[in-house]
């Protein structure tokens, strides 16, 4: 990369930076932190409530070092927040989305639930279908209790508009503590080596790109097809369209907008230049970038130490494959790159549940939301935070020798995102996703495929809308 490349980048970064987050993004003056909050309240949702002796269940996904991560939150709170109103919060790891989403619907039936789920907006909306779950909307608004102008005016608001269910009166059925996004990661170094000063914008200049990197024999691969519906939904994002028309209440894979990726997708297998994902199950996609083998590998920004410890093994049995890597928006955008954030929130259970084991969940998740442990997230898991300020606590993220350019890549784009529909039937039409994109890379016609997909979710959807309680 050349002098005035990085500089260039450096002035790209900075003024998207502050277009994102404003010159001095700092928590409102009157925030008080959980810990100083008066209780039991006099007014509000929290009103005559005592937690004192309550005790929390959070059901969660992670794992490894993130489960010690959680674990250590978890305990910070109880010797603070928790000590001095007598909660007990225990994190149980429930080891992946679907099991919790398994253990969750069969618990529905029997009444054995946690506190505290970790949930998608579309398996919220599912759960809410048989009012399991609070309507966090008071609790985040309220007087004594709430976020206050806090929420508003630091925190990441688009993170939380995929908790709002617009078509159940606006019910808040989660609470984001986290995100990431669908990225696009490239091989810095292979591209420089190829003549690139940037990464591509439009689908034509990644097809250039990977099929010079084979020409070259820079790579065997070039790059393996990621077929998961975050992918596509990141595609029609940044096509300008979407997959869920909110207004209309309706599926929308149908359009011109969504057809692009899969299309310069199918072209590109076509010729040879990029193949289908070897073993999924394996992160073959993954391990290839890491290699050295792919230029380009896609797949949620929380990948990003993932793939630092994939280029880093690599290099110890071959010193040649280390290089440097960056994250990048998904291809096929004009002006201004529109971005897929997405993540599971957390759902506060209703049913069966006591006030005060309601306000205790919404404290330790109030809690979470605060810089102090936002930041502490961040930085061990490359997470982003819900608030804005916290990106003054992140230099040493940002810094980092192997994985902060990239993090700090992607934290750059957040001024303008996306989510993907918190409706009930996602969770099966992610299914059909894949499956429709698997048909096209076997030469199925794009249009007629995704015309297939389009009306299969919209009858899952209709026949789910006729299911539901009246409003």
């Amino acid at each position: 990369m050349t002098k005035f490349t990085k500089i260039a980048s450096l002035l790209i970064a900075v003024a998207m930076l502050l277009a994102t987050f404003g010159a001095t993004p700092t928590q409102a003056a009157g925030y008080v932190k959980t810990v100083d909050l008066t209780l039991p309240a006099t007014d509000g949702v929290a009103k005559g409530v005592d937690v004192k002796g309550t005790k929390v269940t959070w059901w969660h996904q992670h794992t490894g070092a993130r489960e010690e991560v959680v674990k250590k939150l978890v305990a910070q709170f109880n010797d603070t927040v928790g000590k001095k109103y007598g909660i007990t919060v225990e994190a149980v790891s429930k080891a992946s989305y679907d099991d919790i989403f398994k253990a969750v619907s069969a618990g529905i039936s029997t009444g054995e639930l946690p506190e505290i789920i970790v949930a998608y907006g579309n398996q919220a909306a599912a759960y809410q279908d048989n009012k399991a779950l609070v309507d966090l909307e008071a609790y985040v608004m309220d007087k004594s209790v709430g976020i206050g102008d806090d929420f508003k005016t630091d925190m990441f608001t688009s993170f939380f508009d995929s908790d709002i269910r617009v078509d159940r009166g606006n019910q808040r059925l989660g609470f984001s503590t986290y995100r990431s996004m669908e990225s696009l990661y490239y091989n810095v170094d292979a591209l420089t080596k190829l003549g690139y000063k940037a990464p591509p914008k439009t689908w034509a200049e990644f097809g250039e790109m990977v099929c010079k990197f084979k020409d070259q024999k820079l790579g065997k691969d070039g790059y393996q097809i990621r077929t998961d519906a975050s992918f596509i939904a990141g595609g029609a994002f940044a096509a300008g369209g979407d997959i869920f028309d909110l207004k209309k209440d309706t599926f929308t894979y149908d359009t011109d907008a969504a057809a692009v990726l899969p299309q310069a997708i199918q072209d590109l297998l076509k010729k040879g230049c990029i193949i289908k994902t070897v073993d999924a199950k394996a992160r073959s996609d993954q391990s290839s970038f890491g290699n050295g083998d792919s230029l380009f590998y896609t797949g949620s920004s929380s990948g990003i130490t993932f793939i630092a410890d994939a280029i880093k093994a690599a290099a110890k049995t071959d010193p040649t494959k280390s290089f440097t890597f960056d994250i990048a928006p998904i291809p096929g955008y004009t002006d201004k790159p529109i971005q897929n954030v997405y993540g599971a929130s957390n759902s506060v259970v209703a049913l069966k549940k006591t006030p005060a084991q309601i306000l205790s969940s919404w404290l330790f998740l109030r809690w979470f939301s605060e810089n102090e442990a936002q930041a502490a997230w961040s930085k061990a898991t490359n997470y982003f935070p819900v608030r804005r300020s916290v990106a003054n606590e992140l230099k040493e993220v940002f810094d980092a020798p192997a994985t902060g350019k990239a993090f700090k890549s992607a934290f750059d784009l957040l001024g303008s995102t996306k989510e993907e529909p918190a409706v009930s039937v996602y969770q099966d039409v992610r299914t059909e996703a894949d499956k429709t994109f698997k048909n096209i890379l076997d030469g199925a016609n794009v249009k007629d495929e995704l015309k297939k997909l389009n009306d299969l979710a919209n009858k899952k959807l209709e026949e789910a809308r006729a299911k539901e309680p009246k409003k």
